[in-house]
């Protein structure tokens, strides 16, 4: 869903989340996460290998970005478009 329509009061599915739609979801529950509250205490880069693995394939670091989106979402950060941490996850991946 685009950041600026989430309504925190009204997280039912995982489209409800920002940055998160039918594909995204899909990705989300083949990591066993099915509903929003289970994203709390997720590691996004933890997240992002277990997709690669789940898959076996390498899928575009942007999805990591992403799940720093709504992982720091559901830790009470205000929803932000997915590439608002992409100059983080730059950074992180580098160090």
């Amino acid at each position: 869903m685009n950041p600026s329509k989430v309504d925190r009061n009204r997280l039912v599915k995982l489209t409800d989340l920002p940055n998160i739609g039918k594909a995204g979801a899909g990705d989300l529950e083949l990591l066993g996460i099915h509903k929003p509250e289970q994203l709390i205490d997720k590691c996004p880069f933890a997240m992002y290998e277990q997709l690669c693995e789940i898959t076996a394939a390498v899928h575009d670091p942007c999805v990591i970005d992403v799940y720093m989106s709504v992982t720091r979402f559901m830790a009470g950060e205000d929803p932000k478009p997915w590439w608002y941490y992409t100059d983080e996850r730059k950074m992180r991946l580098k160090a």
